[in-house]
């Protein structure tokens, strides 16, 4: 943000907003608490590894990056440090670079600088501390975290800030575990019928607490999807169960049938549905075709009464999606992680937004991050990049100060507030 900007209004407004924060993957409180302190990994661990390995750096080198169990932090560092000088100005490597001056006083990452960083930040992690950088250094009002698991319990470090969503992901790639649903809920799902009956338990003792459902199986299939028979379903199910081998279409298809009862179960208990679209983590696998927002059509049609976040910009589809949330009144779209792969389509987009589609359908941040460090810088480029499209929308003259100042207050939080029931979520949390 140049100095301009951080001298207007808006700016001071954006910053101090705090923001709703709609999708991280953080570790939970034990594991922070058991984590070395580590500055490189506080620095590295999140998605720059894939820029550092796409501008050339060793897979081997990108993982001794971030163990923090190497004491050897300028020659951890060193074996990557050409491939760093490549991509430090991409949206992964500003997020690296925020983390560096904002928690390290780092202005230039180098062996020396890592080391001096390291020595000075030794200390054991805090109880606490992990909602402190959140809340206090990154404003955020909560965050939405996404565990990859079905339970959505209490979590003691911070109940009214740390929400969970119930993950509805292998059920939607048709991997039915009979196992560890007998587990979880007490049920033995024989066929399509008490598989039903399961979904319905999970969903009644796990829901009420949840703030979402979750999925991001366009990392394993396509995206779209087709309605589903229950005979067709079960005939996969029964195959899956006996431990025979299923072909990638009855996946597609059992997992069409599972989606389809997820969707309905988050109807019934007010919870919207967030489903990845777009870009992949990592590199060097993206099956680019099956991302696309726009193959859920069908299922936007067929669930009309349904709240479906789309997440991550849908890039680099992100016209497609824009198009979506225009013609779609139950699709919303959600800038998680996306000011970090691309600011400036980011950026663009939310200006193409607020020129086409109606102003409560866009979520401006979620970082998408293990760590808190990485969170807050995150939500940093989020506020910076905002600014940078608003004010430009000033600037041009399509909105006044005031009219931009509103639209950020509503990108950054009254949306969230009226997609996601918050104070249901909250309360639930708070009875148990």
């Amino acid at each position: 943000m140049n100095s301009r900007q951080v001298t207007t209004d808006l700016a001071r407004h954006i910053q101090a907003t705090p923001l709703m924060d709609t999708h991280e993957h953080l570790r939970k409180e034990p594991e922070y608490l058991a984590a070395r302190p580590d500055v490189l990994r506080d620095l590295f661990a999140n998605y720059v590894i894939a820029d550092l390995i796409v501008a050339g750096a060793s897979q081997e080198a990108t993982t001794r990056l971030t163990d923090a169990d190497d004491l050897d932090y300028a020659g951890r560092f060193r074996a990557v440090q050409n491939a760093w000088e490549k991509c430090k100005y991409t949206g992964y490597g500003e997020a690296v670079r925020l983390i560096a001056r904002h928690f390290y006083q780092m202005e230039e990452i180098t062996p020396a600088t890592v080391e001096a960083a390291q020595e000075s930040h030794a200390q054991p992690h805090q109880p606490g501390e992990r909602l402190r950088i959140l809340k206090e250094i990154g404003n955020l009002d909560h965050v939405q975290i996404d565990d990859t698991c079905w339970p959505c319990l209490p979590d003691a470090s911070g109940p009214d800030f740390f929400l969970y969503d119930l993950s509805w992901v292998t059920f939607c790639n048709g991997e039915v575990d009979a196992k560890a649903i007998h587990e979880e809920i007490g049920i033995e799902v024989k066929d399509t019928v008490s598989l039903r009956e399961a979904m319905a338990a999970i969903f009644a003792k796990y829901a009420p607490r949840a703030i979402a459902v979750k999925t991001q199986h366009a990392y394993k299939r396509t995206l779209l999807w087709q309605e589903r028979t229950d005979a067709d379903a079960e005939r996969v199910l029964q195959k899956q169960l006996q431990g025979t081998a299923t072909s990638e279409e009855e996946q597609l298809c059992l997992g069409d049938w599972c989606w389809a009862r997820g969707v309905e179960l988050a109807g019934e208990h007010n919870l919207p549905f967030k489903i990845h679209t777009g870009y992949y983590a990592g590199c060097g696998y993206m099956a680019i075709d099956r991302i696309r927002s726009g193959h859920l059509c069908a299922l936007l049609m067929r669930y009309p009464n349904a709240r479906f976040v789309l997440m991550h910009l849908a890039y680099p589809y992100s016209h497609e999606l824009i198009a979506l949330a225009k013609h779609y009144p139950n699709v919303y779209v959600d800038l998680c992680w996306a000011w970090s792969i691309d600011p400036y389509s980011a950026c663009d987009s939310v200006r193409r937004m607020i020129h086409t589609v109606p102003s409560n359908k866009l979520f401006a941040f979620g970082g998408d991050t293990h760590w808190p460090q990485a969170a807050v810088a995150y939500a940093m480029q989020a506020r910076q990049w905002l600014t940078r499209a608003l004010q430009s929308e000033v600037d041009e003259g399509w909105l006044n100060e005031n009219q931009a100042t509103e639209l950020a207050t509503r990108l950054m939080r009254s949306n969230q507030q009226e997609c996601f029931d918050l104070a249901g979520t909250r309360a639930a949390i708070s009875s148990k």
